[in-house]
């Protein structure tokens, strides 16, 4: 019996020790304050601006994605024709754009200089023409010339000399080149041109989905080949950066916390690995307790909301997990 007073001793030792062990675990010390909550699920539910069939689709539930990940892609063939013909038509108005303002070729002015030359030339044969009929029919009192023949050759004349008058301005007009109205309305037309190009491109690049943030697909909600519309969403993906904790506390604690808290959040399969978070906000306006949470004091209490965001580097906490944080009271902003 003597031998065995030391071992009981050492065995109510062990158990008291293991006791106090555990209540310090369960309700911390007096600089910490534990609360339970869940890890916030943030979710986004993606839908292609425009209308179409759908050509790919290249995630399922489940795949962990990263922002501007491509997750699905549909048939835009039609919009890749029509921007072809609208780059050509872009292409069509630089060159007319161009040629205005370039004005015109040597080459051009030299023609016109050439057919001015010509009219000319003509002209003066046929007031020549006609000088040698007046003459004639003043010579012989109009007996040598009819009044009609002096008459065709005025009419010549005449002609002769509004067609040099016409080139004449024509070369005036290659020389100083299109107006400036006209370079004015070949730009505004080379803009609408790019416009309407730069259009489709942008329909064409619409139809490709692409993940906003680093998330989670949660559910995948179209196949290939359906139809897909804004009003139809494709993914619905849970974001996963950053992290946040949905905790509740009492009136009675809520003085004790402020923005900027430390806390640690640790999980029921890994107690021994906390991950490291602070408090980001704190709930003006009391509300009901969810059913979700569990207090100890009434479920019908009010209770304040306060989130605390994590850096979950590692993945550690999943989306929805229940966890316990524990905030280290005192710790400045």
């Amino acid at each position: 019996m003597k031998k065995l007073v030391p071992a009981f001793i050492i065995l109510g030792v062990v158990l008291a020790a293991l006791f106090l062990w555990r209540e310090w675990r369960a309700n911390g010390d007096a600089n910490a304050l534990v609360l339970h909550g869940n890890v916030d699920v943030r979710q986004v539910s993606l839908a292609f601006d425009g209308s179409g069939r759908i050509e790919a689709l290249h995630a399922e539930e489940g795949d962990q994605v990263k922002a501007g990940d491509l997750l699905a892609v549909l048939d835009t063939q039609t919009l890749s024709l029509e921007a072809a013909q609208a780059k050509a038509k872009v292409s069509a108005d630089r060159q007319t754009l161009l040629r205005m303002q370039n004005g015109s070729r040597p080459e051009e002015i030299a023609q016109a200089r050439e057919r001015l030359a010509a009219a000319q030339a003509d002209a003066s044969r046929a007031a020549a023409d006609l000088g040698r009929l007046r003459e004639v029919s003043a010579s012989t009192n109009g007996k040598g010339v009819s009044g009609q023949e002096i008459d065709r050759a005025a009419s010549a004349a005449k002609a002769s000399k509004a067609q040099a008058d016409e080139a004449g301005e024509a070369l005036q007009l290659a020389i100083k080149g299109p107006r400036a109205e006209d370079i004015e309305a070949a730009k505004a037309q080379l803009k609408a041109s790019q416009a309407a190009f730069a259009l489709y491109r942008h329909r064409i690049d619409l139809g490709e989905l692409h993940a906003p943030e680093d998330a989670v697909v949660r559910s995948r909600l179209a196949e290939v080949g359906d139809m897909a519309s804004p009003q139809r969403p494709v993914f619905e993906l849970a974001l996963t950066s950053p992290k946040w904790i949905r905790v509740y506390v009492n009136e009675t604690d809520l003085g004790r916390i402020k923005p900027g808290m430390a806390a640690q959040v640790t999980t029921d399969s890994a107690p021994d690995k906390p991950v490291s978070g602070k408090v980001g906000y704190i709930s003006s306006v009391a509300e009901f307790t969810p059913k979700s949470v569990e207090t100890e004091d009434l479920r019908t209490a009010l209770v304040y909301e306060v989130r605390v965001r994590v850096d979950d580097k590692e993945g550690a906490l999943r989306l929805g997990q229940p966890v316990t944080v524990k905030l280290q009271l005192g710790t400045p902003e």
